[in-house]
Order: structure tokens, then C-alpha cells, then sequence
């Protein structure tokens, strides 16, 4: 039996989008075991007449909650009964509950994933690796998008070693794993790059392909990219909002004469596929790889579909014994410690 903790509170939707989630992975998975942390009056109330297996799911009661707009290590320490600190400490306590989803401040996850459950030994820091579509309709991950702004070259290493495992617990096998640069060549880039790329190159464990340029990221031809978390935030943030703009001006312009409208009418379909397609909130969240146990962290947006994939994520990687995998790997890393 797999056991996760959904924090039910803290997302734009809360807590509809995450109880319809979680009611909905439950179905889909038999030996998935559920426990929803939140106002046990709220949560219990928004269950009444739902059908669900009820010896798999249970009620954590925290009262409290977490608002992304809050100072995170402030609102750690204080807001110890929120839904989102309520989760993080039965994660850290009962050796059942495997991991957590969690749609709230990602300020407040962070903190609380460093400071209470802590590292997998031997993993310089935890990093942020969301997934997103590719043109050759597979999907690219992207480690770190976020977490570490300033890195050195073994946690470069460290995110390639632990992204391949996540990304083979996808379904990806011999993840192609690059480095983000600013050409493909093995001699570009700052001083950071050039260093971790001939250890990149000696990592028995990863598929290390070389270095990518940016425009190339959704171009098939890779299933990693590692990088900073700066340059790792700005490469995602950039791509989905070059997405959801030309899917804007692709509206305007269709409204813009009659011809494109009654095109449009014939292509409506394709159109709606092309949206999903492009909608990130179709690819679950972004895992925190690196931690003691599983934490995925969703869209601050998003609804049941999205929660519902959030909390696949963390079944899968459970599945794989990733965070083992991971336990296990680093070790490898362990001749580049004069980093």
C-alpha cells in the first residue's frame, strides 16, 4: 500500500480541486492510500455524499492556513496547525506515509522540506523538477526550475543523477539528459558550465547527451535539461508564457475576420487538443527531488485534473523507489567532493 498526505488548503481551488483530486486518484489506484490534512469540518463536509472506499482515506485535522502572500519562514513557524505544516510533520513522524502533494506557497514548502524532513544523505540541496510537453509528444524535465538559485558543479551532477531516476519513474527510459547553455558546444558557457561538463560527461548513471540551447528545449530531442534554478525558472516561466500568448493572438486573429472564424469552426477540435496540449496544468507539478521523502508541488492554480496528476506523480516515484534510487546514486558523486 502506498500512503500519501494531501494538503488540502493553500491553492487557488482549495479545497474542491484538491479533495475532487484526491477522490479521483483513489479510484484510479487500488492500493493507494489517502490522508487529507485541512479543517476536518470543511474537509468532511465537502465528502458528504461522495462515494469512496473510506477505510483508504482519512481526515487530518489543521485548522489553519498558509496564504502564499505570508513571509514562509515566519508562517513555518508560527502556522504550526496549518494544513500545509500539519502534512509536512506526518510526513517527517509516520514511517507508513510515503509523501506529500501540495498546491500552497512554495515559499512556505521549501522551508519546511529543508528545516523539518530534511535531506537524502549525501544530497547537497533539493531541487525543483517539473515536467512539460514536447513537440515530439513525449515530455522534458527540467531540474532545478527553482530552488537553488546559485549552484556548483557536483549539485549540477546531483540534479542530473536525481532527475534521470525521476524521469525513468515517468516512463522515460535512458533519460537523454542535457545541460543548459548558451551553445552546444563542450567549451561554451561561464566557468560553472565548463566545469560541470566533463563531469557530467563521466556520470556512469546518466545519459549525458551534451549541452542544449534554450530553443531547443521542447524540441523532443531531450527528456532532462539540468541547470541553476534561475536559469531553470526563467527557461519555464518563458516557455509557458510564449505558450499561452500565441494561444491568445491565435484567438484574436481568428475573431479578427469571418473567413478564419468559419475555418476555425471546422478545426475546433484540433484547437481544443492544441489548448490541453499546451496546458501545464495537464503535467501534474513540480517534484522537490532530494528530500527525505516524496513532496510534489502543484500549480498554485490548479484544479481536480491537475491534483489528481500531482498525486500520480508521487505514487509513481514511490512505486520506483526513487528516493532509494536516489540514496543510492549519490554515493557515485562521491570522488567529486573537493567541489
Amino acid at each position: 500500500m502506498i500512503k500519501l498526505i494531501i494538503d488540502c488548503f493553500g491553492g487557488d481551488k482549495s479545497p474542491e480541486a484538491n479533495i475532487d483530486g484526491a477522490l479521483a486518484a483513489l479510484e484510479k489506484y487500488a492500493d493507494l492510500e489517502l490522508v487529507l490534512s485541512g479543517d476536518e469540518g470543511i474537509v468532511s463536509k465537502k465528502l458528504e455524499g461522495r462515494a469512496y472506499d473510506r477505510a483508504r482515506l482519512s481526515v487530518l485535522h489543521a485548522p489553519e492556513v498558509i496564504g502564499c502572500d505570508e513571509t514562509p519562514t515566519v508562517a513555518v513557524r508560527q502556522k504550526k496547525e496549518s494544513s500545509l505544516m500539519k502534512a509536512v510533520e506526518l510526513l517527517r513522524t509516520d514511517g507508513t506515509v510515503h509523501g506529500m502533494v501540495t498546491t500552497g506557497s512554495t515559499g512556505a514548502l521549501v522551508a519546511a522540506a529543508t528545516l523539518r524532513l530534511g535531506r537524502i544523505p549525501g544530497v547537497k540541496r533539493p531541487a525543483f523538477c517539473p515536467i512539460l510537453p514536447t513537440m515530439a509528444g513525449g515530455v522534458v524535465g527540467v531540474c532545478d526550475s527553482g530552488a537553488n538559485v546559485e549552484v556548483t558543479p557536483l549539485m549540477l551532477c546531483q540534479f542530473a543523477v536525481m532527475g534521470s531516476l525521476y524521469m525513468e519513474s515517468m516512463g522515460v527510459k535512458s533519460p537523454r539528459t542535457a545541460l543548459l547553455n548558451v551553445g552546444v558546444e563542450e567549451t561554451k558557457g561561464d566557468e560553472l558550465r565548463k566545469a560541470a561538463f566533463p563531469l557530467l560527461s563521466s556520470l556512469e548513471s546518466v545519459n549525458f547527451v551534451g549541452n542544449m540551447e534554450s530553443r531547443d528545449f521542447l524540441s523532443g530531442n531531450y527528456d532532462l535539461v539540468v541547470c541553476d534554478g534561475f536559469s531553470g525558472n526563467v527557461l519555464i516561466k518563458t516557455t509557458e508564457g510564449t505558450a499561452m500568448e500565441l494561444l491568445k493572438k491565435l484567438k484574436k486573429d481568428i475573431f479578427s475576420k469571418t473567413i478564419y472564424k468559419l475555418g476555425a469552426l471546422l478545426m475546433k477540435r484540433m484547437f481544443a487538443d492544441e489548448k490541453d496540449f499546451m496546458d501545464y496544468r495537464n503535467y501534474g507539478g513540480s517534484v522537490l527531488l532530494g528530500c527525505r521523502k516524496i513532496v510534489v508541488k502543484g500549480h498554485g492554480s490548479s484544479n481536480a485534473v491537475s491534483v489528481e496528476k500531482c498525486i500520480e506523480q508521487a505514487y509513481r516515484m514511490q512505486a520506483a523507489s526513487v528516493n532509494k534510487r536516489i540514496r543510492e546514486s549519490v554515493a557515485e558523486l562521491s570522488r567529486f567532493t573537493a567541489d
